[in-house]
């Protein structure tokens, strides 16, 4: 199997430092970014010319540009990037200051969106691609305290199904990889909290209880998955990382359908003289 070069964002820790790690322990090469590039200082010792180390913060596109940039002089060329950079903040919708919500959607949508633009170009020109985005079971469904953070990853998810069909004529594929309860610190250090406004303190209470009743998943587990992801052949375009996700979406669209077709009168109503004419030609 060829080597692959890979550009990774948010490789101090958590998933980002598990996938960098299973990609130089195969033999591939990485441009692992992070903000402080003083936590790959090992890795770089362990690996050598095989990991460029880059300090990247993703809210600064023109940052962003000249680090996709220097792994491609690096490296010669770009076949996997994963758009892993980003944070959860917690808080009820009424509780999130304006500077909380545009700096969540700042990194988790935007930072993304940089990376993706600034790497097209690269893998267009090769014919040759995989662009990763880190959603969540989040960017698929909603709880409370979590606003604003499945606002980010909806719109991850909105802007990533688009760009699939964008870029397919170029031999370039993107996946949403959506995880599911894992024990790194996305809810720990990591994430940010509001103000809170104690009237949604019940709301607080039954999502804690509703998490303690999950078993979460092993990070470093994720390694040998997200490997076998990008050497797929035709890799989806949407993937759960662990045992989660799926029985949970099958009851959300359930629901979902079930409450389109309970109100599906008032998409009659709304069609208007137009649906009318339509059964009439029937």
């Amino acid at each position: 199997m060829t080597s692959k070069v890979w550009f990774i964002t948010g490789s101090s820790k958590g998933f980002g430092r598990v996938w960098v790690e299973a990609a130089l322990a195969r033999g591939d090469r990485v441009a692992a970014t992070a903000r402080d590039v003083s936590t790959l200082k090992d890795l770089v010792g362990k690996y050598g010319d095989a990991i460029a180390a880059i300090k990247l913060d993703v809210n600064d596109k023109r940052a962003v540009e000249a680090a996709v940039a220097e792994a491609h002089r690096r490296f010669g060329r770009l076949d996997v990037v994963i758009n892993n950079a980003g944070y959860g903040l917690f808080g009820a919708i009424e509780e999130i200051s304006e500077a909380e919500a545009r700096a969540q959607i700042e990194t988790n949508v935007f930072g993304a969106l940089w990376v993706t633009q600034a790497a097209l170009p690269i893998m267009r020109k090769q014919g040759s691609g995989h662009i990763i985005q880190i959603s969540s079971i989040g960017g698929v469904n909603a709880f409370p305290n979590l606003g604003l953070y499945h606002a980010s990853k909806w719109a991850l998810e909105g802007f990533s199904q688009s760009l699939a069909a964008e870029v397919a004529a170029f031999g370039v594929h993107v996946t949403l990889v959506e995880p599911a309860g894992f024990s790194t610190d996305w809810s720990g250090p990591s994430s940010k909290r509001a103000n809170p406004i104690e009237a949604y303190e019940p709301a607080r209470e039954t999502m804690k209880a509703r998490r303690a009743n999950v078993v979460p998943g092993d990070p470093e587990a994720t390694g040998p998955a997200m490997l076998a992801l990008v050497d797929a052949a035709e890799p989806p375009l949407r993937v759960f990382f662990g045992d989660v996700g799926l029985p949970m979406i099958k009851q959300e669209y359930a629901n979902r359908i079930a409450l389109w077709e309970k109100w599906d009168h008032i998409a009659d109503l709304a069609q208007g003289s137009a649906k009318n004419r339509k059964a009439e030609a029937a």
